[in-house]
């Protein structure tokens, strides 16, 4: 795929032109492919400080110790985080640097949920580095870019509804994450007040908070709803 294939929406007005990202943060669990990753962005856009991650956890301590990056590479499968759930966390997090997911899943719904909860960007695996770093390069300076043959416009009317499921889960905070999460493990608010060192009550409040937001009347609907954006799940 070359980087003419790749699309973009009309460009936004830039955050920040990409000659000023300076501090670029990797988020993979693969160690050949960040490495690799990281030594491109050096040697093609002159970085110093490439920081690497090898799940979400790791990159939210990254984060708070070291501040906010200028851009974000992030895989859509994590240790700690599959589908669009790494996304929705660090979006809450870094709510103004462009974040790109990376994955070799170009499924349209996929799609369609990572850029409704906030990437700027959605990129194969499979890229040449020319292309990689022509799209990297145009995000960075304000564009949305998905792959070849991904049209929203387009969508259907159930990818649609998706996209706007996952907007729904972007408006969690990070404790009513840890709690669905844990919802569609299976757990009952007992073992979910357990396993997060807090009151049964203050779980109780928090899914109240969470069916409000999702728009759902009970756990099971949420956990169909979870699994319909493929929040905790990307495959």
């Amino acid at each position: 795929m070359t980087a003419a294939a790749m699309q973009a929406k009309a460009p936004q007005t830039p955050r920040q032109s990409a000659d000023q990202v300076r501090e670029i943060l990797i988020v993979d669990d693969h160690p050949l492919m960040c490495d690799a990753l990281a030594l491109t962005l050096k040697i093609s856009f002159g970085l110093k400080n490439v920081r690497t991650a090898r799940s979400l956890g790791a990159a939210l301590d990254g984060i708070k110790a070291q501040g906010a990056p200028d851009a974000v590479i992030l895989d859509l499968n994590l240790p700690d985080a599959r589908g669009a759930e790494g996304i929705v966390t660090l979006r809450r997090q870094l709510p103004d640097v462009p974040i790109t997911m990376i994955s070799a899943d170009l499924d349209a719904a996929m799609i369609s949920a990572a850029m409704a909860a906030g990437a700027q960007g959605y990129i194969s695996k499979s890229l040449s580095r020319e292309a990689l770093v022509d799209s990297l390069r145009r995000m960075w300076e304000g564009e949305h870019v998905t792959p070849e043959g991904y049209a929203p416009d387009q969508a259907c009317a159930e990818d649609e509804a998706k996209a706007e499921l996952a907007r729904r889960f972007a408006t969690l905070t990070p404790q009513q994450m840890k709690i669905l999460r844990l919802i569609c493990q299976g757990k009952a608010n007992k073992e979910i007040s357990y396993d997060l060192s807090i009151a049964e009550a203050t779980v109780k409040t928090h899914i109240t908070a969470i069916m409000s937001k999702i728009n759902a009347r009970r756990r099971t609907q949420a956990v169909l709803l979870a699994n319909t954006v493929r929040l905790f799940e990307a495959g």
